[in-house]
């Protein structure tokens, strides 16, 4: 039943994304493709697969994981939330270090491996963004400078 149910949401969520996509509007000079195709063979896809599960399920009786597992993901998605609120306020690097941080000490509960692994992970993916690809990200609040 929930394989069915989550196909179903697939199939809901890919067709919502093709319906957006017919509102995009088209630049001064389009490439060949178009700007509304790429989105709209993604939410093709994602459709057809969702159709696919609900109708072929893999398995009639799922195993759920445990009340510790979906504790974990739950954290794990508050964290994301909280980062992304916290990205704008707050800069990068001080965000980045403490989402990668918890979610590190989620996978291997070691505090120094985690606390290392935040720190290497905010302060490395900073210079792929900013020196190597070019975004304009802020890395600490402009009033602590």
């Amino acid at each position: 039943m929930t394989d069915r149910l989550f196909g179903l949401v697939a199939l809901f969520t890919g067709l919502t994304y093709v319906y957006a996509a017919t509102g995009i509007q088209s630049g001064f000079l389009p490439d060949p493709v178009g700007s509304k195709t790429f989105p709209m063979l993604v939410g093709s896809v994602g459709a057809l697969c969702g159709l696919l599960i609900a109708l072929k399920p893999d398995r009639p009786d799922p195993v759920w994981p445990g009340a510790r597992t979906l504790l974990a993901l739950l954290i794990a998605c508050l964290v994301l939330v909280g980062y992304a609120y916290a990205l704008k306020p707050l800069g990068f690097l001080l965000p980045t270090a403490i989402a990668a941080g918890v979610l590190s000490y989620q996978i291997r509960p070691k505090p120094l491996a985690a606390v290392l692994t935040g720190l290497g992970l905010s302060g490395g993916l900073f210079v792929l963004f900013k020196y190597v690809l070019g975004l304009g990200l802020i890395a600490v609040p402009r009033g602590w400078l």
